[in-house]
C-alpha cells in the first residue's frame, strides 16, 4: 500500500452537511496529516446557520498532532465564489497539497497516490492536476497506473501552487481562446458543448468554479493524471447535491485500491479516454453518436500523420 506523506497539507471545502462532513473528516482522520485545511461558506438562512455551526464543530474532533487553519465564512458566497476563493487561500499558503470537497469520499490508497504524484511531477510543467476519479468502466487505459487526459475532473484532486496561480474566475482569456478547439483533439467532436458552457461562465450565468479550472488546464495545456482505477466515492448525490443528482452519468458507486504506483511509458494524452468520458458526460443522442464515430475515424487519421 503506497504511504501518504503527511507532510502534504490537505484542504477540506464545508459547508452546511455535517453528516458527510464527518464521512470525510474520519478518512482524513485515518491519515493524520500535519497540515489540514478548512474552508467554509456562510449561511444563507437560520436553517443553514445551525447546519453550519454543526460542521464546524467536526473539526474540534482532532486528535492527532495536527495544525489546523480555518476560513471561516460570516456571510454566504455561494458555490462559485466560496470554493474558489477557498482554494486560493489554500494556495497562498502551501505550494502544494490535496482537496476535498465535503462529499468527496476517498479510499485509502487515494492520499499516498496523490502526494507520491504530487512529489514525481513536483517540477514538470507539463503537469497541472492529479484526480482521484476514474469513469472509464473498469477499462485499463494504457501501461500504467494511471493515465494523462486533457480533462479536469475536481472529485478529490490534488495540484500545485504553480497552476492554481493563474485560475481566472471569470475566464477573462476565453474571448481570446481559438474556439474552434482543433488543437484538442479529444475535446472536439464535444466543441459546441464546451463552447457553450465557456461562453456561460464568462458571462456569468453559471454558479460554480471547476469549469474556469478545466479551462485553465486546457489553455496552458496541461496534463492531468487519472487513475486507472476509480479512488473517490461521490456520496452527495440527490437533493442535498448542488450540482450532481443521483442519476449524474459520471457517478462510480465502487472503488478500488492501488498498492503501487506504475507510470505509464509514454507521457501523452490517452484520447480514447477522454473522448469515452466526454460521451458518457454529454449524454449524446444515438445520431450524435453516429456522426460522432465518423469524426473521431478523422481525428484518429488526422493524430497518425503526426499532425
Amino acid at each position: 500500500m503506497m504511504v501518504y506523506d503527511q507532510n502534504v497539507p490537505i484542504l477540506m471545502l464545508v459547508f452546511n452537511r455535517p453528516e458527510l462532513t464527518s464521512q470525510v473528516f474520519d478518512k482524513v482522520r485515518e491519515v493524520a496529516p500535519k497540515y489540514l485545511y478548512v474552508a467554509a461558506d456562510g449561511p444563507r438562512d437560520q436553517d443553514d446557520e445551525t447546519q453550519c455551526k454543526e460542521v464546524k464543530a467536526v473539526f474540534n474532533k482532532i486528535d492527532w498532532d495536527c495544525e489546523l487553519k480555518t476560513l471561516f465564512r460570516d456571510n454566504n458566497l455561494g458555490c462559485g465564489m466560496a470554493v474558489s476563493s477557498g482554494i486560493q487561500w489554500f494556495f497562498n499558503q502551501v505550494e502544494k497539497g490535496i482537496v476535498l470537497e465535503d462529499d468527496c469520499l476517498p479510499n485509502n490508497s487515494f492520499f499516498g497516490f496523490c502526494t507520491d504524484l504530487l512529489h514525481h511531477y513536483n517540477n514538470d510543467v507539463r503537469v497541472g492536476h492529479i484526480s482521484g476519479s476514474n469513469f472509464q468502466d473498469e477499462q485499463q487505459r494504457g501501461d500504467g497506473s494511471y493515465y494523462f487526459s486533457a480533462l479536469t475532473h475536481v472529485w478529490g484532486w490534488a495540484s500545485w501552487k504553480r497552476v492554481w496561480k493563474d485560475y481566472d474566475y471569470k475566464i477573462s482569456l476565453y474571448y481570446h481562446f481559438d474556439a474552434s478547439f482543433k488543437a484538442f483533439p479529444a475535446h472536439l467532436p464535444f466543441a459546441s458543448n464546451w463552447k457553450n458552457i465557456f461562453t456561460k461562465v464568462a458571462q456569468g450565468e453559471i454558479n460554480t468554479w471547476d469549469y474556469q479550472y478545466a479551462f485553465l488546464n486546457l489553455i496552458k495545456g496541461y496534463k492531468s493524471i487519472m487513475p486507472n482505477v476509480n479512488l473517490i466515492k461521490n456520496i452527495g448525490l440527490g437533493i442535498n447535491g448542488t450540482h450532481t443528482s443521483a442519476d449524474h452519468p459520471l457517478i462510480v458507486k465502487s472503488t478500488q485500491e492501488i498498492d503501487l504506483i506504475k507510470h505509464p511509458v509514454m507521457f501523452k494524452q490517452n484520447v480514447d479516454a477522454d473522448i469515452y468520458t466526454q460521451n458518457k458526460e454529454f449524454v449524446i443522442t444515438k445520431r450524435k453518436k453516429n456522426l460522432f464515430s465518423i469524426t473521431w475515424k478523422k481525428i484518429k487519421t488526422y493524430l497518425s500523420n503526426g499532425k
